[in-house]
């Protein structure tokens, strides 16, 4: 008869052995199920929509979390409707006190410049990040439409490429038609930069109309690039046919967001922002879209790149924490 603690140990490493092998065949199944099934799988990992945080937060309430805002929802085509949050300047705070719906619209006609801003992958516009940017952007005087896309928190439908940048533009249009003189401008943040400059492309390109500025926070070149850099990834870039099985993979998925190719079309006034210390877009790809712009735009004036040191640790979310951010955008925009 074996010994007890013998049998033991071998039945221990057995068990390791089929969880190794249950681990390697889902490490090595990943990448073909990926290519085989883009819009199941690729889609869910790029968007992240179905992280709906923060969780248990009444969207319809954003007075639970912000001053000066109001909730309201848009249909941007026909089936899909989404909710936004409409913060008006700091400013006006004290008037804005319970004003409803039709105040705020009117409100948009005040001069005050109007940012649409464009949110990055997962949760939605209740995102902390997202809610300080508010916060930041609304003092500074500016007013703030903050969307969730189509599939994002509150709004239906289902994240589409295509879709964003249909939702973009209803919203555009929307805040057109209220604001009268006032300018406007495009501000993506992370996934929202390809949003961004999908959004303005397409207008000058179809309408003849330029967005008045654009800003990019935290972008990318390319949705294909910007997935062989980001640390989910990390773990297949030396995988046999990374290339084709995941980043070849966007494209069948309908997944672009060409920020490159569409930088080298616009000639509305760019800026740039991006940290030293991103550990998700680093920020080598920041500077490559700065340098495609600069050399595209006959106005090299128009186009602007500015970092923020590693020292502050604004990573890739928190460039709105930094007060001097209003300061910048406005000397950008030669705002007062």
């Amino acid at each position: 008869m074996g010994c007890l603690p013998c049998r033991g140990w071998l039945a221990w490493c057995s068990h390791l052995r089929t969880l190794l092998l249950s681990l390697l065949l889902i490490y090595v199944s990943v990448p073909f199920l990926v290519r085989l099934f883009p819009n199941h799988i690729l889609t869910k990992f790029v968007f992240l929509n179905f992280l709906a945080f923060p969780f248990f937060v009444d969207l319809q309430r954003p007075e639970l979390l912000l001053n000066n805002t109001i909730n309201l929802y848009l249909t941007t085509e026909p089936g899909i409707t989404v909710g936004i949050w409409h913060t008006v300047p700091g400013s006006r705070g004290a008037e804005a006190q319970g004003k409803d719906q039709r105040w705020y619209e009117e409100a948009l006609a005040d001069a005050h410049p109007v940012i649409i801003y464009l949110h990055g992958n997962g949760g939605t516009r209740a995102a902390s990040h997202r809610v300080q940017f508010l916060k930041t952007m609304g003092a500074a005087d500016f007013h703030i439409l903050a969307l969730d896309y189509r599939g994002y928190g509150d709004s239906s439908g289902y994240p589409l490429e295509s879709g964003f940048t249909t939702d973009v533009l209803a919203l555009y249009d929307w805040a057109k038609a209220r604001s009268g003189n006032s300018s406007i401008l495009f501000w993506g943040h992370s996934l929202g930069t390809g949003i961004a400059t999908n959004a303005a492309r397409k207008l000058q390109e179809e309408r003849g109309v330029q967005v008045d500025a654009v800003v990019l926070e935290s972008p990318y070149t390319n949705i294909r690039e910007a997935a062989a850099h980001i640390p989910v990834t990390k773990i297949y870039r030396q995988f046999p046919g990374f290339g084709y099985l995941i980043l070849d993979s966007l494209a069948l998925g309908n997944m672009f967001f060409p920020s490159d190719e569409n930088v080298k079309v616009l000639s509305c006034p760019l800026l740039i922002l991006h940290t030293e210390d991103d550990e998700v877009v680093p920020l080598h790809l920041g500077r490559k879209l700065f340098e495609t712009a600069r050399s595209a735009y006959k106005d090299k004036s128009k186009v602007k790149f500015i970092t923020f040191p590693k020292n502050l640790g604004l990573g890739h979310d928190y460039i709105s924490f930094n007060p001097e951010l209003p300061t910048l955008v406005k000397d950008f925009l030669n705002l007062k």
